[in-house]
């Protein structure tokens, strides 16, 4: 069975040999061409020999010009549309490019979204989001319906390039934003993106990040897969979201036992996580990123020990 015969028959519910497997974690070279990037992920799936690529994307959305910094409602109004062309994104999907004739065949690979919400964390806004949510959240909202929109026809230029889905990484956990916040500042742009870009590919993510995800708040968004954090208690195992999801579920590695591990234990995650997982609607994967120092012979022992789980 081919990697994207496994793939395709575990996401249409049939019983495959085994399920497919794939980690990631942050290369850290955003400051680089997309080449460089479509370089380091290419050697990564091919070494660690994955079933699938979950590609990176470390690169910003670039700030209003003239500042460094978001701070009131006025510099939430200068977020305006973004030309995809002449940003740092469009260094991602010159990767997608190369990705695409590459991998044509061999690897679906999906590529990494960061919600709205985190864009405007990540370097926008940064240390000043709590405060302006609470001065002037009408700005924050108008800014947010802007970077949804850029965000979107990013999404439609990286799936016609060649990906088999995006991954869109939102805060929807206890852990990182209270509930009433999650519903009004990053639920509905993350599920207005889902809208727009439903059925036009087949793997397209929702990773509800971190701990005491909103399970029955998330349910609603069109995702064809869902990646979390099932190894923790705060969160529901696989076999308790099924009951309540029926699409796929990338899950089962905890990503804190990859690092300060022996290779045994490492390999033992995979094996724990393939237990919970079942028999299809599965991809064995981390609930986020692994540290950036995993020990390679863990990586390549974990794999060989879920290719020998195959019947």
């Amino acid at each position: 069975m081919t990697k994207i015969e496994r793939v395709d028959l575990t996401l249409t519910g049939t019983d495959v040999d085994r399920p497919p497997v794939s980690f990631w974690y942050h290369f850290g070279v955003q400051h680089a061409p997309g080449e460089r990037i479509a370089e380091l992920s290419l050697e990564f799936l091919r070494y660690y020999d994955l079933d699938f690529l979950k590609l990176m994307n470390d690169y910003y959305y670039p700030m209003p010009q003239g500042l460094t910094e978001v701070t009131n409602a006025a510099d939430l109004g200068r977020i305006k549309p973004l030309d995809i062309a002449s940003s740092d994104w469009n260094q991602q999907l010159r990767a997608i490019d190369i990705l695409a004739r590459e991998l044509d065949g061999e690897a679906y690979f999906i590529d990494t979204i960061f919600d709205p919400w985190q864009i405007l964390l990540r370097n926008l806004a940064g240390e000043h989001l709590p405060r302006l949510i609470q001065e002037c959240p009408d700005a924050v909202l108008a800014a947010l319906d802007v970077i949804t929109e850029d965000t979107i026809a990013y999404c439609r230029q990286a799936i016609k390039r060649g990906c088999a889905g995006v991954f869109v990484s939102t805060f929807g956990a206890s852990k990182q934003m209270p509930r009433e916040q999650y519903l009004t500042f990053a639920k509905p742009f993350v599920k207005r993106i889902f809208n727009e870009i439903a059925g036009s590919a087949i793997m397209n993510t929702a990773h509800i990040h971190d701990y005491g995800i909103y399970v029955d708040d998330i349910l609603d968004i069109p995702m064809d897969v869902i990646s979390y954090e099932d190894r923790d208690s705060s969160n529901p195992s696989m076999p308790e979201l099924r009951q309540k999801f029926g699409g796929t579920i990338m899950a089962g590695l905890d990503k804190n036992r990859m690092t300060r591990v022996t290779p045994a234990d490492a390999v033992r995650n995979a094996l724990e996580g393939i237990e919970l997982g079942g028999k299809t609607r599965f991809l064995l994967a981390p609930g986020c990123s692994f540290q950036t120092w995993l020990y390679p012979q863990s990586g390549r022992l974990l794999v060989e020990a879920v290719k020998a789980c195959a019947t």
